[in-house]
């Protein structure tokens, strides 16, 4: 992986904020050393996951089991509900 800044742990002390803000907006790691040796690499957040919509999502899963077109009561519940 290539490093396009590689900084002093005693700089990154001093600038860190802007450091971390940097990385993030530029997607470039950045490399901190003590003494010319390597100490940590900062790299940048994964890209957030994308959620899947909720619209669909039980699509497939039901089965019809029976008549979907005629009530589920007899004709004679129905005129009662109807006097």
């Amino acid at each position: 992986m290539e490093y396009n800044e590689v900084i002093t742990i005693s700089r990154f002390k001093a600038t860190c904020l802007a450091v971390l803000d940097k990385v993030k907006r530029t997607g470039q790691p950045v490399l901190i050393t003590r003494r010319g040796e390597t100490i940590t690499m900062i790299e940048p957040p994964p890209p957030p996951e994308v959620k899947k919509s909720w619209l669909g999502s039980f699509r497939s899963t039901g089965r019809i089991v029976g008549d979907v077109i005629s009530s589920a009561e007899g004709e004679k519940e129905w005129d009662a509900l109807t006097e």
